[in-house]
């Protein structure tokens, strides 16, 4: 899922070489310096996301390449957007907004107890989740033709590291580092 903020970090892959990495601003600089013309792709470091990045635009802007895939604006107006409250249609059954509107505070403050409390308890589950979609979503943009990749996809998936580290083993070295920091939250801790 693509986020809406800036990324904070840029790693940049060519002929699955690291070729520049840092703040959008650092990488900016190191690809206007490069006097090599092999085509390169741009990833937010952290979710594995590809981006679309223009060297010769001259603030720096960074898009999603999925910017057909922007998220909806909420309307102004409505909800406390100075407190960064923003209101959005929720679809529940009436037996739920009748519990919802018995609740201490009305419905809002029932859901927001409620996704607060749900949040807390599976944050565990929710990073493991997020490591293994960063690393599939790196691996598919930048790895699809590799020997072993499908299975290397359904190793991730399975939560079979030695496995996954044995697949991608002979996989160039800074594409597999950069593959294990992704995948590192997401390998069970339990047995």
């Amino acid at each position: 899922m693509p986020s809406d903020t800036p990324p904070g970090n840029l790693i940049v892959f060519a002929d699955f070489k690291c070729i520049a990495q840092g703040s959008t601003a650092d990488v900016l600089a190191q690809l206007r310096e490069r006097r090599d013309d092999t085509p390169y792709l741009v990833f937010n470091e952290q979710t594995g996301e590809l981006l679309d990045f223009d060297v010769h635009n001259r603030a720096g802007a960074v898009a999603h390449a999925a910017s057909a895939e922007t998220a909806e604006e909420a309307p102004r107006g409505v909800g406390r957007p100075k407190l960064g409250v923003v209101a959005r249609e929720v679809t529940l059954l009436p037996r739920h907004w009748d519990w919802l509107n018995r609740q201490p505070g009305g419905a809002s403050v029932a859901l927001r107890r409620l996704v607060q409390e749900a949040s807390r308890v599976n944050a565990d589950r929710d990073a493991v989740r997020a490591s293994r979609e960063a690393a599939y979503r790196f691996m598919t943009a930048i790895a699809g033709a590799l020997p072993g990749f499908e299975e290397a996809t359904r190793a991730l998936f399975a939560d079979e590291r030695e496995r996954f580290e044995a697949l991608i083993g002979s996989w160039p070295a800074d594409l597999r580092i950069h593959l294990q920091k992704l995948s590192a939250a997401g390998w069970s801790t339990t047995a």
